[in-house]
């Protein structure tokens, strides 16, 4: 197979900090919005009881945090204690460096900087953390690509002022990441701002630390029923937010590089009928509209008929244009993970849809375990939309596979279908870098078991190293290195050339 990959191609894997440090109470890190993320199974809802089983598996109510506060007894909090990477780092990174990765894309967990969000002067020991886990990966090679925030905000900024839903959490974020951008000039050439910023559709607490004013109730948070002048508000401040910090960061290490990060949800239409496509007109709108402004530096026009329908009014200050204007992104970021079936509503005006799987099933591809359809042939043609819009440079900071894994009697985990997906992404990748798409590098979400960003499992793994930990932290925490840990190495040791499947585990 002729190899059309960059010779510098940035290979490698990514994770978040709230799903893999743990240690949420060590070395006075204070508590963030993801330690009050709960454990969904099916069991643990019947545990719950009398809460509402309807609010989002990982957003939380006031009443839930309230008595996640006074009796912590009754959840399973699995991000609290995640798979400790906070002690194991060094082992884990040079796993990782095992595999030949060239790029780690990692989170910097916001209260373990600024405990409470904002502080007057930085958490030395969480300074340090970084420190040393960036020396570590400098030692192999591996440049980190840092998400400034990754749906772990500091709970004081959530409980006390909303989240993003204040302009004082933008000028805490600002605050946060020029520090972030002082102390580590020189170790980190790759930044991004908000993690799938998107999310704050469906999720706001996660995505934004917004408890909704008057949200006592957890059917209060759910995603459906709208709270669009809040969701806008709060997205438009983080947009403020990461310009600010894009022009920080261009100010005080020109050297560097920063970006965005959109889950990517490529749409198509259920049939030729116009009124199907004019549907997935309306969701594309609704996915482009964050990556619009990171990117162009200003509101997009279809922007306007939603928000005069809906009565949304965003509080803008005499500044925000211009700032969004100069605070445009170096490149692109997104996730790909599954595409999605769109039919028309009956509306003539857009609405989000809010929803993480499509209702509509796809009879022409498959579905992983969890229900998410896999469509390689999906990132092809948002990769080519993508560089189309906004022919900047694009980055894949997700893309990955999670099932349930099984552990033989030898010790061997045998994810062939892990390997089938990674071979059918990368393939796909391949062809869109022939046809002309810049892209610099891809990760693999969750390079080493973690806990789900969603349900807080441990059991969806996606990981190619497997860490001998169940849904409730019981386990002797033993690294194991899967089928797939191989079949990696030999795609990076190629660059991409060798996709065969002729692993000898």
């Amino acid at each position: 197979m002729d190899n059309v990959f960059p010779k510098n191609f940035l290979w490698g894997g990514a994770t978040a900090a709230n799903q893999i440090e743990g240690a949420w109470n060590v070395d006075g890190r204070g508590p963030a919005t993801s330690d009050y993320a709960r454990l969904i199974t099916s069991e643990t809802k019947k545990l719950e009881g009398t809460f509402d089983q309807h609010v989002p598996h990982n957003a939380a109510s006031l009443e839930m945090i309230e008595d996640m506060d006074v009796h912590p007894e009754n959840w399973t909090l699995p991000k609290r204690w995640g798979i400790d990477f906070y002690h194991t780092y060094k082992e884990d990174i040079k796993l990782l460096a095992g595999m030949g990765f060239k790029v780690f894309r990692m989170s910097i967990s916001w209260s373990r900087i600024f405990p409470n969000g904002d502080d007057k002067e930085p958490n030395e020991k969480g300074l340090e953390f970084y420190d040393n886990v960036f020396d570590e990966l400098h030692k192999y090679g591996i440049e980190p690509m840092v998400t400034i925030s990754h749906f772990d905000i500091p709970m004081h900024l959530a409980r006390k002022y909303h989240g993003f839903l204040s302009r004082y959490t933008v000028d805490a974020f600002v605050r946060y990441a020029e520090t972030l951008f002082k102390h580590y000039k020189g170790k980190v050439k790759y930044w991004l701002t908000f993690n799938e910023i998107n999310n704050i559709l469906s999720n706001p607490y996660t995505s934004a630390g917004v408890i909704m004013s008057g949200a006592q109730h957890p059917n209060d948070c759910n995603p459906y029923l709208g709270h669009w002048q809040e969701k806008f508000q709060a997205v438009h401040n983080q947009f403020v937010a990461s310009a600010l910090a894009v022009k920080k960061l261009h100010a005080i290490d020109p050297n560097a590089k920063i970006g965005n990060m959109l889950c990517r949800l490529e749409n198509y239409a259920e049939s030729t009928k116009p009124e199907d496509n004019l549907q997935l007109l309306f969701e594309d709108h609704f996915n482009w509209f964050f990556t619009d402004v990171q990117a162009k530096g200003e509101y997009p026009y279809y922007m306007e008929r939603f928000f005069k329908h809906n009565h949304i009014h965003i509080q803008m200050e005499p500044k925000d244009k211009q700032i969004l204007r100069e605070g445009t992104v170096d490149f692109i970021t997104i996730s790909y993970y599954m595409t999605y079936v769109m039919r028309y509503k009956g509306k003539s005006v857009a609405e989000p849809t809010g929803r993480l799987v499509s209702d509509i099933k796809n009879p022409n591809i498959p579905r992983s375990e969890w229900g998410w359809p896999i469509d390689p042939i999906g990132l092809r043609i948002t990769l080519n939309k993508i560089y189309d819009r906004y022919h900047l440079p694009i980055f894949i900071s997700e893309n990955g596979l999670g099932a349930m894994d099984t552990v033989t009697e030898n010790g061997k985990i045998y994810d062939d279908y892990r390997i089938n997906y990674l071979h059918e992404h990368v393939y796909q990748l391949r062809e869109a870098i022939k046809d002309g798409v810049d892209v610099f590098g891809y990760a693999w979400w969750g390079p080493i078991d973690l806990v789900s960003s969603g349900t807080s499992q441990m059991s969806k793994r996606y990981g190619m190293i497997y860490i001998d930990q169940d849904d409730y932290g019981h386990g002797t925490k033993k690294r194991l290195l899967k089928k797939s840990y191989y079949y990696y190495k030999k795609l990076i040791a190629s660059n991409g050339a060798d996709l065969e499947d002729n692993i000898d585990y």
